[in-house]
C-alpha cells in the first residue's frame, strides 16, 4: 500500500514538473506575476523569473524521480514536504487575496482555481507526511542506490533538453489555447454565443444595527436599499462575481486595437493570410532582429500587423496594441511571429526561427 502511495505522489510531482519544463517561459511569466507590485511587490526579482522557474522545475522533477526510485528516500520526502509548504503558502496567498488567478501548477495543461491549487497542495502535504511516517525507519543499501544514479542522470539530461527546447524555440508540446490549427474566429463565435455572466455584489452595513449584508446589483435596486439611508455600501468590498459560466477560452483576450482604441480583431481574422509580429516587452527587443523580421514579413503574400504594448514600436509595418498578459499567452519569444489563414493558426515561432525558415 505504501508503495502505491509513493508512486502516486512521485508521479504527480514528475507530471507537474514536466508540464512546466515543456514551457519554462510560460512558468516564468507566472512567477513574474507573483513578484509584481500587486502581489509580493518584489519587482527587482522579475528579471530572475526564468532562473527561479528552472530551479523550481528541476527540484520537482529530480525529487519526484528520486521518490519514485527510492533514492535517498527519507531526505527526498523531507525535501518534498518543504517544497509543498512553500507552494502551499503561495497558493493560499493567491486564493485569499485573489491576486493570481492561476498558479501555473500544471502549466496550461490543467487549470486550477487558486483555492483548488491550495487544497491540492494540502492533500499532497498530508500524503507526504504519511510517507514520512511509513518510511521513517528505512535504511538504504548504498550499492542499490548507486545502481540507480545512472537512471537519474539520464532522466535529468532528457529534462534539460526539454527545457532548453522550450526556451530556445517553441514548447515541444503546446498546451496553450493558441496551438497550431486553432480557429480563432470559431472560438470567438463560441464565446459570443455563450458568454459568462457577471453581477456586481455590494457589502452593505446598517448604520443603526451594525448588520452586514451582501446583495447583488439587482436586489440593491429592486429592494430599494439605495433609498434607505441606514444601509451604506462598505468601501473596498464591492466585487464582481460570475453568476453564469459560459464558454471559457483564453481566446477571449485576443483583442487587437489601433492607438485610438479602434478594434481591428475581426478584420484580422477575416484576412486570407495575415502575419502578426508580437512583442510583449518592446524595450528588450534586439533592433536588428526586429528590422529583419519586419522586412521578411513584408515579402510574404499576406497582410502584416505589428502588435505590441507600445504605440510607435514598429518602423516598417502598422502598429497595433494588445495587453501584455494577452500577448504573453500567445508568444513565448520576444519578438514572435503568428501566421493566420482566415483566422486559423497555421504557423507560430520565434523571430529567430522565422528568419531561419527557407
Amino acid at each position: 500500500m505504501k508503495a502505491v502511495l509513493r508512486y502516486i505522489v512521485a508521479l504527480i510531482f514528475i507530471a507537474s514538473g514536466f508540464v512546466k519544463a515543456v514551457d519554462l517561459k510560460g512558468f516564468s511569466f507566472k512567477l513574474e506575476e507573483y513578484f509584481s507590485p500587486v502581489v509580493f511587490d518584489l519587482p527587482f526579482l522579475e528579471k530572475y523569473a526564468l532562473a527561479f522557474s528552472i530551479i523550481v522545475v528541476i527540484l520537482e522533477l529530480v525529487l519526484g524521480f528520486m521518490l519514485l526510485m527510492k533514492i535517498k528516500l527519507k531526505q527526498t520526502i523531507y525535501a518534498l514536504i518543504a517544497l509543498c509548504i512553500f507552494f502551499g503558502f503561495l497558493t493560499f496567498y493567491s486564493a485569499y487575496y485573489n491576486v493570481v488567478t492561476d498558479c501555473g501548477c500544471f502549466g496550461d495543461a490543467i487549470k486550477f482555481t487558486p483555492w483548488q491549487s491550495f487544497w491540492k497542495d494540502i492533500i499532497l502535504l498530508v500524503l507526504l507526511l504519511i510517507l514520512a511516517v511509513l518510511y521513517r525507519k528505512r535504511e538504504e543499501d548504498e550499492r542499490v542506490r548507486f545502481g540507480k544514479l545512472p537512471l537519474l542522470g539520464v532522466f535529468v539530461l532528457v529534462m534539460i533538453f526539454v527545457m532548453y527546447r522550450g526556451i530556445a524555440h517553441e514548447p515541444m508540446i503546446d498546451f496553450r489555447a493558441y496551438s497550431i490549427g486553432t480557429d480563432l474566429g470559431a472560438e470567438k463565435e463560441k464565446i459570443d454565443k455563450n458568454p459568462s455572466e457577471y453581477k456586481t455584489f455590494y457589502s452593505l452595513k446598517n448604520l443603526k444595527t451594525g448588520e452586514i449584508k451582501k446583495v447583488n446589483q439587482d436586489d440593491y435596486i429592486n429592494k430599494e436599499y439605495w433609498k434607505d439611508t441606514n444601509w451604506q455600501i462598505e468601501d473596498g468590498k464591492t466585487t464582481s462575481e460570475i453568476v453564469k459560466k459560459g464558454y471559457e477560452s483564453e481566446i477571449s483576450k485576443f483583442k487587437v486595437e489601433d492607438i485610438n482604441g479602434n478594434n481591428f480583431t475581426n478584420e484580422i481574422l477575416k484576412e486570407p493570410r495575415a502575419v502578426l509580429i508580437f512583442s510583449y516587452k518592446p524595450k528588450l527587443v534586439d533592433a536588428d532582429l526586429l528590422n529583419k523580421t519586419e522586412t521578411k514579413a513584408l515579402t510574404e503574400k499576406a497582410k502584416v500587423y505589428g502588435i505590441s504594448t507600445q504605440p510607435d514600436f514598429y518602423k516598417q509595418i502598422p502598429n497595433y496594441m494588445m495587453d501584455e498578459i494577452a500577448i504573453k499567452t500567445i508568444a513565448r519569444s520576444n519578438p514572435f511571429v503568428l501566421v493566420l489563414e482566415k483566422g486559423k493558426i497555421v504557423e507560430k515561432l520565434g523571430a529567430k526561427d522565422y528568419l531561419n525558415q527557407d
